[in-house]
């Protein structure tokens, strides 16, 4: 049996269960979220519970109140490199059904995206920045996989690097 240390991001997200899929997705949108709507950091916590229930009636519900809540974010906001427009992608990206399919291609976008939104505000092009991103997503889909208890984690893992990406922006603007 190979460790989940030893698989790559895509291989972990190819084993991963629909509320795997759905936590990891929506973890690599909470940590951008702050590109898009810094002032709207509580509103993917409905879409957090519902991927703790595990019910799709409650997630697309949880998903159509995000998307009311954060429409028209970012709107207005001066675009770095489009990723204003990479997040936004996440969002309206978010599949309604909950079903393995539609999540774990989206988990897998997310995914990518993520990355090359923190690759954009490195330093160099796999920077600590990168590193981090992809070490969050690791240990996301690592704690999911015990189940809806490491749900806790996944979402602490998504604060913590939305705050991280914050600071990044936040310290890039005042150099500006």
């Amino acid at each position: 049996m190979t460790s989940s240390t030893s698989r790559s991001l895509p291989e972990r997200i190819e084993g991963a269960d629909e509320r795997g899929l759905a936590a990891a997705g929506l973890a690599c949108l909470d940590r951008c979220l702050p590109l898009l709507a810094p002032d709207r950091a509580e509103a993917l916590r409905p879409v957090w519970a519902a991927v703790a229930r595990g019910d799709g009636a409650i997630w697309a519900e949880a998903v159509a109140k995000a998307r009311v809540e954060l429409d028209g974010a970012g709107g207005e906001a001066a675009e770095d490199g489009g990723t204003v427009t990479m997040v936004r992608a996440m969002l309206d990206g978010v599949p309604a059904e909950w079903a393995e399919r539609p999540l774990r291609e989206w988990a897998g976008r997310c995914s990518s995206v993520a990355l090359a939104v923190h690759r954009l505000f490195d330093v160099t092009e796999d920077g600590p920045l990168h590193a981090g991103e992809l070490r969050r997503q690791q240990a996301v889909l690592d704690a999911v996989a015990h189940g809806p208890t490491g749900l806790r984690r996944a979402r602490e893992l998504s604060v913590e690097g939305g705050r991280v990406l914050r600071a990044v922006v936040a310290r890039r603007a005042r150099t500006a």
